[in-house]
């Protein structure tokens, strides 16, 4: 399992390093043979107005799934421990929904395309001084249900996707009203208006209501 530890507004100390793989050994110990990579931020936020200021995220590459968990406090330390314990049980929910999807789908056949299980890219870009951190990710096509299952994931609110029945970019997010609605372009001969004469988009394209 590869490990890597990056800081921003912190320097990463021998013991800060030691602390940090001592909690992500014990969080993934028994998710080794699925874990591939495990990246793990650690920031300082310098606005006061930021508080707790005390930053631990943590994104594993588990199979071609993305798992991800954040915390924050007052103190770096707490901060590790909450987000160890916090991807410990992200991963136990996706080791769950996986050994159930395998009992269900155990007598068919899978015809997908994999996904590779190195999401990030090397490579350095310029960016505008605004920009405050980049990423890159592979993008292979998935259901609005596989979307929906890898939002949950990432602790986020939302999650971009490529969806495997048009080849379009949608996005999946929760409402703040409960469920879930995916935005999805909006073809040039598309009105803006749907079939009973209420608007169906946002300015962003088309919006479609889910429940799980």
């Amino acid at each position: 399992m590869k490990l890597v530890i990056q800081g921003k507004n912190i320097e990463i100390t021998e013991a800060i390093r030691e602390y940090v793989n001592h909690k992500i050994d014990r969080a993934v110990t028994h998710f080794q043979a699925l874990t591939t990579e495990v990246d793990v931020h650690l920031s300082v936020a310098r606005n006061p107005r930021i508080n707790p200021n005390q930053i631990a995220e943590v994104t594993i590459y588990a199979n071609g799934t993305v798992i991800r968990a954040e915390e924050s406090s007052e103190n770096l330390y707490a901060s590790i421990d909450l987000v160890a314990d916090k991807i410990a049980r992200q991963l136990r929910k996706f080791k769950e929904k996986r050994r159930d999807k395998n009992h269900v789908k155990a007598d068919e056949s899978l015809d997908h395309q994999p996904i590779t299980p190195n999401l990030t890219s090397d490579r350095a870009v310029e960016l505008p001084a605004e920009v405050v951190r980049t990423k890159y990710f592979a993008m292979p096509p998935m259901t609005i249900q596989t979307a929906l299952e890898q939002l949950e994931m990432v602790d986020h609110d939302f999650y971009m996707f490529k969806n495997a029945e048009t080849g379009e970019i949608n996005v999946i997010y929760e409402r703040n009203h409960g469920g879930y609605g995916v935005i999805q372009p909006r073809s040039p001969n598309e009105s803006d208006h749907g079939k009973n004469g209420k608007s169906t988009h946002d300015g962003l394209g088309g919006v479609k209501s889910l429940t799980k």
